[in-house]
């Protein structure tokens, strides 16, 4: 099975500075250590700070959904004054510090 990678953007109201965008990502951070089947989260800010969001690594397209539902969608939604756009990838192979890992064997 090949890990699912997540693009999630937000449209802001406002730009925001890069140190705005980071004081609010550290804010965040804590809420997606412990989170089941997350194995890594980039936090985005466009160079214009007009779009903001994560990049994801999950174990599963399962795990993803289990996240981008309900409680989660109604809170970023408010935080960032709209829905976000949501694109799954599939994510069969990768490099990570200098090594090819392959999840899905053709």
């Amino acid at each position: 099975m090949a890990m699912i990678t997540v693009l999630v953007q937000f449209d802001l109201p406002a730009p925001v500075s890069l140190d705005e965008a980071s004081k609010t990502f550290q804010q965040s951070a804590p809420k997606y250590v412990a989170v089941p089947g997350l194995i890594r989260k980039y936090y985005i800010r466009s160079e214009d700070g007009a779009v903001a969001g994560g990049i994801y690594l999950w174990e599963s397209r399962h795990a993803a959904d289990a996240v981008y539902a309900g409680e989660w969608l109604e809170r970023v939604t408010k935080l960032y004054g709209g829905p976000p756009r949501i694109t799954y990838f599939d994510t069969p192979v990768m490099v990570d510090d200098g090594q090819v890992v392959v999840y899905n064997a053709a």
